[in-house]
């Protein structure tokens, strides 16, 4: 299986990777920091390049289901490159570090909405979370001041990982009701802000509250009896 080198640090911008695979889907490395499609945050786009000079542009990264690899799709016409090419996986860091803080910023979210989550779907500028809320009036101007709270208490943002033995435990950990944390390696990463969320989450996320800067709620929608919702925006790019 590959390396997921983006799991433990969310920082790393680039690495040295060997081509392990390739068809018309994509492209295989032994080892990435390329985020694959998942949770609601976009694959990350990015540049593979051979030793020789042979640059590959990715547009996106997704998971295969069956092998679980990660599958770097490049633009069509990329130079070919072939099983054993030792590369240099580069992210697109701008555009990453914008998902980051979206990401972040949506467990923040989870913090001040007491709510299941029945969806979402992170952007690097706007992103939301559907809540499964009834006969609940929400305040846009009291959620707004709630996450730009959490934002600028310059909060530790942590992982750390436990079994499935563990999370059993403690289903409540679990605030996704139509997705599930994955479990096919015999633990679950947890994302912690530090005295506000807890939860379950393979995304990648700043290190501080503070990283996220100030945020906007954007409208608050209606989407069924029991689904509110919830649009947040960057306020500062």
């Amino acid at each position: 299986m590959i390396e997921e080198l983006f799991r433990e640090d969310s920082y790393l911008k680039s690495c040295e990777a060997v081509v392990t695979a390739v068809g018309e889907a994509g492209i295989v490395l032994d080892r990435t920091v390329f985020y694959a499609t998942g949770g609601g945050q976009p694959g990350d786009t990015g540049l593979l390049e051979a030793a020789d000079g042979r640059q590959v542009r990715i547009k996106d990264t997704v998971m295969d289901r069956d092998s679980g690899q990660h599958l770097h799709v490049p633009e069509g016409g990329a130079p070919p490159l072939a099983v054993g090419d030792r590369v240099t996986a580069a992210i697109d860091w701008q555009r990453r570090h914008k998902l980051m803080r979206m990401h972040s910023a949506l467990h923040i979210l989870c913090s001040v909405v007491d709510g299941g989550v029945t969806g979402g779907q992170i952007g690097d500028q706007k992103s939301r979370l559907d809540f499964d809320l009834q006969d609940v009036n929400l305040d846009k101007e009291a959620i707004e001041a709630a996450l730009n709270r959490v934002v600028a208490e310059a909060r530790p943002m942590r992982h750390r990982w436990i079994t499935n033995a563990e999370l059993d435990a403690e289903p409540d950990l679990v605030r996704t009701m139509s997705v599930k944390p994955p479990r096919g390696s015999g633990r679950v990463r947890l994302m912690e802000i530090d005295g506000a969320d807890l939860q379950p989450c393979g995304g990648t996320h700043v290190a501080n509250t503070s990283e996220i800067g100030p945020l906007r709620v954007g409208k608050i929608e209606n989407k069924g009896k029991h689904n509110r919702r919830i649009n947040i925006h960057l306020a500062e790019p």
